[in-house]
C-alpha cells in the first residue's frame, strides 16, 4: 500500500479540511458536523488513555447505535487500541466468552447493562457506559487528547468475531492496512465521493455497517442519514434526499412491499448495494422493474472485508457477485488439493490481497490451516466463475446459516438444545425465509418417554442466546437422518423443511 493512510487519519484530514460539513443527518432534523465529531473523538481518546489503554489493548463496545459510538471507534484507533465491536443482542453468557477470549482493557456498554458487568471489573477490566443521547460515563470529564498513534499498515485495528459450524467463535484480526486498502478499493469501484449522502440503516458491529458504510463515508468526506435501524417507511422518506443505500437482502424484500417505492421516489439515487447474504434473483428483477435501478451485489466476509463487486458501470448480473476489487485476487480451487479449477467448475473460493486479515486471535493453528502456502485464504464458500468472469456463490462448504445478514453457527444452538433434559439430540439448519433469506429451524429428537413442547424448549435457551440466533421453528422427529458413517445429513433436513416458511406472515 503506497501511500498508506489509516482510516482514523482520513477522518482527521476531512475534519480539518471541512469541519462544517455534515457527517450525521439525524432523525428529527438534527445534524452533527465533522468538526463536532472530531471534538467528541478527542474527548473519548482522553478518557481511554486515562483508563490505561496502550497500543495493542482491546477496547470492546456493546452499545446501541449512535454518532458517539462511531467516535469511540475512531478514538480507539487514534490511541493505538484494537476495536472490538460486539452485537447488542449478545447475552451475558455470550459476552463472558468474548470478554474472556479478547481480554479487553475497556468495555463500553449501554447504561442499562452496567450492572451486568460490575463483577468483571475485579479482573482489571474498566467498564464505561455510552447511551444514545450523548449520555454515559465515557463522555464525562473535560479531557482532550490531540495526539495520534502512528499506526503502520500491519498493526491490528480491530477484532471481529466470526462464526463457524464447530467450536467457539473466532476473532478475526483486521489490520489498519486491511481497512484502508478495502476502503480505497470501494471508493474507486463505487465512485463514492464527498457529494454522496448515504442512508445508513445497518448495525455498526459488523463489517458491512462499520468497515464498508462508515469507513467509506469518513474517508470520502461524505454525509449519512444515520438511522437507528431499518424501517421501510423511514428509508423511503429519505430516498429523495439521498444518493446511496447499502443494505442486506431483507431491506429490499421489505422495500418492495411498499407502494411508495416508485421511480420518482428513487430519482436522486445513484446506487443501491446489497450484501451479507445472497439476494434472490426475483427480488433483484422486481426492484429493477419497480424503480429502474439495478441493485449492485458484492461479496465479502469478516476475514477479508469486500472481495468482489458487480460493476458500477455496465451490466449487473443477478445471481453473481461480480469480479475482484482492485488489488484482490480470487480463484476457485479443489478443497483438498488446492488445484485451481477451470471456469464453470464449482469449488472452494480462495482470496488473496491487502484486504485479507492477519489471522485469528490466539489461534495460530487455525490460522495456518485456513491459508494456502502461496498466501490465499480459504473462505469456506463454494462458487464458480461464469463465462463473463463473474463469481457466482453456489453454497457454503460449512453449514453456516445467514439470517437477515447475520451469521449463525448451528453448533452453538445445538449445544443449548441438547442440554435440555428432554432432548436426546438436535440438528439446526437454515431454511429459506421470505423476509430474512434464511431462518433457523431446529429438528429435535426427544429422550424415550419424553414429550417436547416447542415453546417450552425455546424458552429454556432464550436466556443464553441472542434473539437473532433463536430457532423460528421446532420440529420433533423420532430420529435424525444419517449416512452410513453415522453423520447427520443436514442437506436432507434442509430439503425436507425447505417450505417451512412458505407464505409465512413476516
Amino acid at each position: 500500500m503506497a501511500p498508506f493512510t489509516a482510516i482514523h487519519r482520513s477522518f482527521a484530514e476531512q475534519a480539518r479540511w471541512r469541519p462544517d460539513r455534515t457527517l450525521f443527518e439525524l432523525p428529527g432534523g438534527g445534524s452533527i458536523t465533522y468538526g463536532e465529531t472530531e471534538e467528541v473523538v478527542r474527548r473519548i481518546a482522553a478518557r481511554l488513555l486515562a483508563d490505561g489503554v496502550t497500543p495493542g489493548d482491546r477496547v470492546a463496545m456493546q452499545v446501541e447505535k449512535s454518532p458517539e459510538a462511531v467516535a469511540l471507534y475512531l478514538a480507539t484507533l487514534r490511541v493505538g487500541g484494537v476495536f472490538l465491536p460486539l452485537n447488542t443482542a449478545y447475552t451475558d453468557a455470550e459476552m463472558a466468552y468474548f470478554l474472556g477470549d479478547a481480554r479487553p482493557r475497556v468495555l463500553v456498554c449501554s447504561p442499562g447493562r452496567r450492572a451486568e458487568h460490575a463483577g468483571r471489573e475485579a479482573g482489571g477490566l474498566v467498564v464505561q457506559t455510552l447511551g444514545t443521547s450523548g449520555d454515559g460515563t465515557l463522555l464525562e470529564g473535560d479531557g482532550r487528547h490531540d495526539g495520534d498513534h502512528d499506526a503502520s499498515a500491519g498493526d491490528p485495528a480491530a477484532i471481529l468475531y466470526t462464526s463457524g459450524t464447530t467450536g467457539r467463535s473466532k476473532g478475526a484480526v483486521l489490520t489498519h492496512g486491511n481497512l484502508a486498502s478495502n476502503c480505497e478499493a470501494l471508493l474507486q469501484a463505487w465512485r463514492y465521493t464527498s457529494e454522496d449522502r448515504l442512508i445508513h440503516a445497518l448495525p455498526i458491529f459488523h463489517v458491512h455497517g462499520l468497515f464498508v458504510a462508515v469507513n467509506m463515508t469518513l474517508a470520502a468526506g461524505a454525509s449519512m442519514h444515520y438511522l437507528s435501524g431499518f424501517d421501510a417507511d423511514a428509508v423511503i422518506d429519505l430516498l429523495p434526499r439521498a444518493t446511496v443505500l447499502m443494505g442486506v437482502p431483507t431491506f429490499y424484500t421489505r422495500l418492495l412491499r411498499s407502494d411508495r417505492l416508485t421511480p420518482e421516489s428513487c430519482a436522486p439515487m445513484r446506487l443501491f448495494v446489497s450484501g451479507s447474504a445472497p439476494l434472490l434473483a426475483s427480488d433483484a428483477e422486481a426492484f429493477r422493474a419497480r424503480t429502474g435501478h439495478a441493485i449492485l451485489e458484492r461479496y465479502g466476509m469478516t476475514e477479508t472485508g469486500m472481495n468482489t463487486t458487480n460493476p458500477y458501470e455496465g451490466p449487473r448480473k443477478p445471481g453473481t457477485v461480480g469480479r475482484p476489487l482492485p488489488g484482490v485476487q480470487i480463484r476457485v480451487s479443489d478443497r483438498e488439493t488446492g488445484r485451481e479449477l477451470p471456469d464453470g467448475e464449482v469449488g472452494i473460493i480462495e482470496v488473496r490481497g491487502p484486504n485479507v486479515f492477519s489471522g485469528y486471535w490466539r489461534m495460530p493453528e487455525k490460522t495456518a490451516a485456513e491459508f494456502r502456502a502461496d498466501g490465499f485464504f480459504v473462505t469456506g464458500d463454494l462458487g464458480r466463475v461464469d463465462e463473463d468472469g463473474h463469481l457466482c456463490i453456489v453454497g457454503r462448504d460449512k453449514d453456516l446459516v445467514i439470517s437477515g445478514g447475520y451469521n449463525i453457527y448451528p453448533k452453538e444452538v445445538e449445544e443449548l438444545l441438547d442440554a435440555h433434559p428432554g432432548v436426546l439430540e438436535s440438528a439446526v439448519v437454515g431454511v429459506p425465509h421470505p423476509d430474512l433469506g434464511e431462518a433457523v429451524a431446529a429438528v429435535v429428537v426427544p429422550r424415550p418417554g419424553q414429550e417436547l413442547q416447542a415453546g417450552e424448549l425455546l424458552e429454556s435457551i432464550a436466556g443464553d442466546l441472542a434473539r437473532f440466533k433463536r430457532p423460528r421453528a421446532v420440529r420433533v422427529v423420532a430420529a435424525l437422518p444419517r449416512n452410513v458413517m453415522g453423520k447427520v445429513q443436514k442437506a436432507e433436513l434442509r430439503e425436507r423443511y425447505a417450505d417451512l416458511f412458505t407464505g409465512a406472515d413476516t
